[in-house]
């Protein structure tokens, strides 16, 4: 018996990479899935999303491991269409006793003032809204059962800043605080929410050119070369960029039982990144600022 055995979990972006990560793990426990993803490019990302093959790989696996699942193609930007889904997961299973809403976009590069109107919606409207929408689709049917699990997938990026994603840090900044009002509004219905952070996690989002400059800014930009520099990102003997089963461990435990009286949490998956003492990436030793601040040769 797993321990999401007799569950029926709901996943958003489900066609590769952690949500497909999040599916096998949440099936190997014992639960049917109802997977979402758009399936499709988006406007301004420059990375390929999953695919319809994508998505019906996903599928199979969950199969292969003789658990039930329905798909559906379905943009998180679209409200009803996530809300026909949910219709669709309860018609068929006859509940949704969790939720994790994790789909989401990167937006690499642009300075925030450089990001366009264009690009700054599509990414708060995904990695935001995207899960409110979610959340919202599925509420109803929890309260009415009187139970369920939220799981909203933040990051560390929730609680840090970072260079050159403005628009994923407040995004992902807002998806702390969506989490702990709807703990806090959910709490008298017995339905948790809860948010996990991953850190550098190797799916597409990292696993790519503009991933690989980020985390090795002005070096060579090879998985290599950005495997390498990531060992410096957790604190964590031996730890790169982690595996998605790393976060799908955390999603699964948070969605069971065993996590029944935890609510109101952003729990880091990190390999202890955000325990370290901070450093400047992109020190300023030259100039008239850096002049000005310069200490003199001998101190008192």
């Amino acid at each position: 018996m797993g321990i999401l055995t007799g569950k029926t979990i709901l996943i958003t972006g489900a066609g590769r990479g952690q949500g497909r990560a999040h599916a096998i793990a949440a099936a190997e426990a014992g639960a049917d899935i109802v997977a979402i993803d758009v399936c499709s490019p988006v406007g301004g990302v420059e990375y390929d999303l999953a695919s319809p093959e994508d998505l019906q790989r996903t599928v199979e696996l969950v199969e292969s491991l003789d658990r039930r699942i329905v798909s559906t193609v379905a943009d998180v930007r679209d409200s009803q269409a996530i809300s026909s889904a949910v219709d669709k997961g309860v018609s068929t299973f006859g509940a949704i006793d969790g939720v994790v809403a994790n789909a989401a976009v990167l937006d690499w590069g642009p300075k925030l003032w450089e990001i366009s109107e264009e690009m700054w919606t599509t990414v708060i409207d995904i990695n935001l809204s995207g899960v409110w929408r979610t959340v919202k689709a599925v509420a109803p049917h929890m309260i009415a059962a009187r139970s369920g699990s939220i799981v909203m997938i933040s990051s560390i990026n929730g609680f840090e800043a970072a260079f050159d994603y403005t628009s994923y840090v407040a995004a992902k900044h807002g998806v702390i605080g969506l989490m702990r009002n709807a703990a806090l509004e959910l709490a008298p219905h017995n339905v948790r929410s809860n948010a996990v952070c991953p850190g550098a996690i190797d799916t597409k989002i990292w696993n790519n050119p503009m991933g690989y400059a980020q985390f090795n800014p002005g070096q060579a930009t090879t998985r290599e070369d950005a495997v390498d520099a990531c060992y410096a990102y957790p604190a964590l003997a031996g730890r790169t960029a982690l595996p998605s089963r790393a976060v799908s461990n955390a999603v699964c435990w948070l969605l069971s039982d065993l996590a029944e009286h935890v609510t109101g949490i952003a729990l880091p998956v990190d390999g202890g990144h955000l325990v370290q003492p901070g450093w400047n990436m992109d020190p300023q030793r030259t100039g008239a600022e850096a002049e000005r601040y310069r200490p003199p040769a001998t101190t008192p």
